[in-house]
């Protein structure tokens, strides 16, 4: 009878407690019929529980003035002022993520300034006849519309018409318009004039998520208020509260997973609340979080780090079963590995430190951690994960992509090991592609046989306008010969290289000299433009292992083709005829790696050109058609055309 009752309502056409009465009379008749006597009857009070609904937590404790709303002091105390000073404008726009008070902010300012008996700092009294009608859904001043699904012009011009009507009791009527952005742009055209002078009473609010998709127009008749993401000390602050008010046994870390999981929105943050409190029966405790939000525990994070850390392969990939196991998916791995090894960067330095948002108690074995890493681990370790992030959803096989991303980890501390000299890590040589552009060799301005001696006396006698003046008789004759060519002579080229900053080492000798014995290190060549005789050289190479191969048409047309260098890396092989194209193109791909090798350049392409002068004549039965091939032969063989003639035979052409 009590699930029953909504559609009695319907069918008897009686009010609600009406209804209910006669519920209650029903339920103690019903009792007094067929319970023992020693059992007490049930109480009005607990027939209205047990009729009652449940009310989600997001609903159940919205914020009924501006003091309760979280997160939003800076638009709260605006709003408040604005009341006091009697300095409302007649539109307002509220934009911001979803789930910050946006709506809720919209009906605190509806109520706050209908009410007949404001507090001093400006809230609703929640006395008055308008503050109990806006709380019982009654208030005729108030007018909420959802432009998600009213979004025509007809549904505005509706609105537009409500506007002519002043209110009946209270001074302003408050059109709350939610989702404004999902209007159309009809709907926004036929919204402006009303938008920009409305009556007097009118107040519009507008409330949406997406600011960039309303019109300029609109944006100019607003007044904008930005709501910002709420942090998660405000969050857990708010669940707090409400724990403690529904008598819920919750864990502070179990809280701060929660705001964590809702990225600065308090109705996910509420609902996710809800839901973990009916799973563990009012019990709210870290592990069950974890396991109900399907979040992986950190202490995963630090076992796999320490296993890299270790170069111990086999316990990482065994930890990475065993999380899989568990029904993690593998981006959810390397998602969570990703900001586990960001929050370590984080704890380096102390000034940072505060940006680490972790569980209560957590903190401490972060900063641990941190210490005992090197930072040119966790940033290649950071790099690694991104692109492994990104590449997630191209590859094939999920798991083997998280494997091989955990094999690069766990080598990583190894490749930074060799690219170290003396406890430093020395910069390599970065080298992009090949280097396609002519090199000019600059003279070396050292002077190898020139000892400090005769440099000081070259000097001096550089400055000195008479030599004969500056040779003192203890001066010896050599240095007075070397100091008379010196100047004279012309700088000498020398291929040692210049040497600035001391005998610093560079990657490609630091190996050589620690693992010179055991590996051949050579360095990367550069690439050379093309030269017309290397090139032809080339050529007549591939051409004889063509004659060697026996395709000797090809032979031909690779020893009659002509070369021509047009840019450092572009060549054209001009052929005679169409049949020479074809047979070179089908060598394409094979010369083509050959000249590539022999520059060491990759850039290197060619064209095939076609000689202008020396056309291939086609022969005659390659040019014509279907129809007048048979035309052809009946000209010459006229039983043909007398055969088809006679047989009615239909040819299809």
């Amino acid at each position: 009878m009590v699930n029953a009752s909504p559609n009695l309502f319907k069918i008897a056409k009686i009010d609600e407690r009406t209804m209910f009465f006669i519920i209650f009379m029903g339920i103690q008749a019903c009792q007094k019929l067929s319970y023992p006597k020693n059992l007490p009857l049930l109480t009005f009070e607990a027939v209205s529980a047990i009729m009652e609904n449940f009310i989600v937590s997001a609903r159940k404790y919205r914020p009924q003035n501006f003091n309760t709303v979280v997160g939003q002091q800076h638009i709260t105390t605006t709003l408040k002022n604005a009341i006091k000073n009697n300095q409302l404008a007649h539109a307002f726009l509220f934009c911001g993520p979803r789930g910050v008070g946006k709506t809720t902010c919209a009906r605190i300012l509806a109520k706050t300034i209908n009410c007949t008996n404001q507090t001093p700092e400006g809230e609703a009294c929640n006395v008055c006849n308008s503050c109990t009608s806006f709380d019982a859904g009654t208030s005729m001043n108030i007018h909420e519309l959802d432009a998600a699904s009213n979004n025509s012009v007809d549904d505005i011009r509706s609105l537009v018409e409500q506007v002519r009507f002043a209110p009946q009791a209270g001074k302003y009527k408050v059109y709350i318009v939610d989702e404004v952005h999902m209007l159309s742009a009809s709907a926004f055209n036929a919204f402006l004039k009303t938008l920009e002078e409305p009556p007097p009473y009118a107040i519009f609010i507008l409330a949406t998520t997406e600011k960039h998709k309303i019109l300029p127009t609109i944006l100019s008749r607003c007044q904008i208020f930005d709501f910002k993401r709420i942090t998660n000390n405000d969050t857990v602050e708010h669940l707090q509260e409400i724990v403690d008010k529904e008598s819920i046994k919750a864990d502070k870390a179990a809280l701060q997973v929660i705001a964590q999981k809702s990225e600065g929105c308090m109705r996910d943050s509420l609902s996710i609340l809800d839901k973990i409190v009916s799973f563990t029966n009012g019990v709210v405790t870290y592990q069950n979080t974890l396991e109900h939000l399907n979040i992986l525990d950190d202490d995963y994070y630090f076992k796999l780090l320490e296993a890299m850390q270790a170069q111990d392969l086999p316990s990482a990939m065994l930890l990475f079963d065993e999380i899989n196991r568990k029904g993690f998916e593998g981006d959810l791995v390397v998602n969570g590995f990703a900001e586990f090894i960001r929050n370590l960067l984080v704890c380096k330095d102390a000034k940072s430190a505060s940006l680490l948002e972790v569980v209560e108690g957590m903190q401490s074995k972060y900063i641990l951690t941190a210490e005992k890493s090197g930072i040119s681990f966790l940033v290649s370790a950071l790099n690694i994960l991104n692109e492994s992030e990104i590449n997630y959803k191209m590859a094939r096989n999920k798991r083997l992509h998280v494997e091989l991303t955990l094999i690069k980890l766990n080598f990583l501390q190894q490749a930074i090991e060799l690219s170290a000299e003396n406890g430093q890590l020395v910069k390599k040589k970065r080298i992009d592609g090949p280097v396609a552009f002519r090199l000019k060799e600059v003279p070396s301005i050292q002077i190898a046989a020139q000892t400090t001696a005769a440099i000081a006396e070259t000097k001096l006698y550089i400055e000195t306008p008479k030599p004969a003046a500056i040779v003192t008789p203890t001066a010896k004759p050599v240095n007075a010969t070397k100091a008379a060519t010196i100047p004279t002579a012309a700088p000498t080229k020398s291929k040692t290289p210049i040497q600035i900053g001391g005998n610093k080492k560079g990657l490609l000798d630091s190996l050589r000299e620690k693992y010179g014995d055991q590996y051949t290190i050579e360095e990367v060549k550069e690439a050379e433009v093309l030269n017309h005789e290397k090139l032809k050289a080339i050529w007549d190479k591939y051409a004889i292992s063509l004659e060697e191969q026996k395709k000797h048409s090809s032979y031909g047309t690779f020893k009659i083709a002509r070369l021509t260098i047009d840019t450092d890396m572009l060549f054209t092989v001009t052929v005679s005829s169409v049949t020479s194209q074809k047979f070179v193109e089908q060598e394409r791909m094979s010369v083509l790696e050959l000249v590539q090798n022999g520059f060491n350049n990759r850039s290197i392409a060619f064209q095939i050109l076609i000689d202008a002068g020396e056309q291939e004549e086609v022969p005659i039965h390659l040019r014509l058609n279907s129809r007048q091939k048979f035309e052809r032969i009946a000209e010459q063989f006229p039983l043909v055309k007398e055969l088809k003639d006679r047989l009615r035979m239909d040819i299809d052409y």
